[in-house]
């Protein structure tokens, strides 16, 4: 899979936010205990990068995406007790607006750090790759 190795290097920096931290702060505690960790890894990172939505080549929305890593992999965080559909959705639709072909939604979660890797293949067409 491309793009395995970065997504690897992601998925451990948020097991060790989750194994300092653990559950219960608010989404904008983990996008910045991220990024100081994707910066120990070596990794470029850009938090809340905005994200322009367009119908038609006209402008229909705009969003901000909690991390862009290595201007290449969505990541998408979460603090709830699990993962739900619409939360994934939302990480899909984030590939599909921004034309990008990997994301992570990373929920620290009660028990433990989730992870989904979603992907974006042809004509807008994802499908999932899911990582506990």
């Amino acid at each position: 899979m491309q793009y395995e190795e970065l997504t690897d290097k992601i998925i451990g920096c948020a097991y060790r936010v989750y194994n300092r931290m653990g559950f219960g702060f608010v989404e904008s505690v983990y996008e910045k205990s991220m990024l100081i960790e994707l910066k120990k890894e070596g990794l470029q990172a850009e938090s809340q990068k905005a994200i322009i939505v367009q119908y038609e080549g006209e402008i229909v929305g705009e969003f901000k995406a909690d991390i862009l890593v290595e201007d290449a992999v969505m990541v998408e965080l979460k603090s709830v007790r699990k993962i739900i559909l619409a939360h994934e959705v939302q990480l899909v639709n984030y590939l599909v607006a921004t034309g990008k072909d990997v994301g992570l939604l990373l929920n620290f979660g009660e028990q433990k750090v989730q992870v989904k890797r979603k992907l974006r293949f042809i004509d807008g067409v994802s499908t999932k790759q899911s990582v506990t």
